[in-house]
């Protein structure tokens, strides 16, 4: 397929750079310069480590389902939950891992033994 038609349309050739003028350049938008690396000024002196303000998610590292297969808890759709919400039903921390997943509006898994769709209707207050 031939674009030839459209050169005289586009600025004469495929690709091709606008010329602007010294005013154009002073008064168009400059766009913001962005980095996935902080700069150096960014960042703040390290704090040590404090226990007492350490988040709740550490509850995951004592959770049943860091230690077992991953794939029971995210099954493909119509697959069984039923080994995972039997792991679930054995966890020390099965509640704060419910908390955490209707917090984050978790879309997918087994979370404290619930499904999406479980989730779903408690969070609606059906369940």
């Amino acid at each position: 397929m031939s674009y030839e038609h459209l050169w005289g349309v586009m600025g004469g050739t495929p690709h091709a750079q606008a010329e602007m003028t010294p005013a154009q350049t002073e008064s168009a938008p400059s766009r913001p310069h962005l980095s996935l690396v902080p700069e150096p000024e960014d960042y703040d002196e390290f704090d040590p480590f404090d226990p007492a303000s350490a988040t709740n998610e550490q509850w995951q590292d004592r959770a049943l389902c860091a230690q077992t297969d991953p794939e029971a808890f995210f099954p493909e759709k119509g697959g069984s939950t039923r080994e995972a919400k039997k792991i679930c039903t054995r966890c020390s921390v099965r509640t704060e891992c419910l908390e955490y997943a209707l917090a984050h509006d978790e879309r997918f898994g087994i979370w404290g033994g619930l499904s999406e769709r479980e989730r779903r209707r408690l969070k609606r207050g059906i369940i």
